[in-house]
């Protein structure tokens, strides 16, 4: 099975891709959504959450206040780093689990969809590594509208990421999603054309995007 990463930053668009692709019937791993299952599925993850970084992030309930939690750590890289050390590895685990099962039913192409896919080394778990690109002028500006965020929210988000400039240098396929939407889509099935090219021996069925 080919396993192609998909990764870019905040506001880039690439939940917009990932979308295309399973539209597409391509199996999409999303790294984002097995972050948050994995807070229900591993409740010793609330503990040392908890434990690390106090109970002011938690409603009544007892459910992370995402928001006011995620303006936390974004706004220091050691704080962001420890809340990552705890998460990390309950992500890794589900992510090559569900990499093996795709494997196993059959499937010749995945996706896997993770924003700090570079940043947290699993690069080596995907055979190539797709980059979703647009200027950070454009980056900030639909960052700013979709989450309703002030200027200094957006770039304290986006400076806790890696570049998308820097994350050029990772990958091998950088996809230009500054343009409309028909040219991304053609964009994009030409870059998986050229993967399913490389990868002779497997078999994959037709994309249509």
């Amino acid at each position: 099975m080919i396993k192609i990463g998909l990764t870019g930053g905040i506001g880039s668009g690439k939940s917009t891709i990932s979308n295309m692709l399973k539209k597409a019937n391509i199996p999409v791993i999303d790294a984002d959504l097995i972050s948050k299952t994995v807070l229900n599925k591993y409740p010793c993850i609330i503990k040392n959450i908890e434990d690390a970084f106090g109970k002011k992030f938690f409603d009544k309930n007892h459910n992370l206040k995402r928001r006011e939690f995620g303006d936390y750590i974004f706004k220091c890289s050691d704080r962001r780093c420890k809340y990552e050390s705890i998460i990390m590895p309950y992500i890794k685990e589900d992510i090559l689990f569900e990499m093996d099962s795709l494997d196993k039913e059959g499937n010749k192409l995945c996706i896997l969809d993770a924003a700090t896919l570079i940043e947290n080394n699993f690069r080596k778990y995907v055979d190539e590594l797709i980059l979703v690109w647009i200027n950070r002028m454009t980056q900030i500006d639909r960052v700013k509208e979709r989450d309703n965020l002030t200027y200094d929210q957006v770039i304290i988000r986006i400076d806790s990421q890696m570049s998308l400039d820097e994350k050029k240098k990772y990958s091998n396929y950088i996809l230009d999603n500054s343009k409309d939407l028909d040219t991304t889509k053609k964009n994009l099935k030409d870059i998986l054309e050229q993967i399913v090219i490389k990868y002779k021996g497997v078999k994959c069925p037709e994309i249509n995007i």
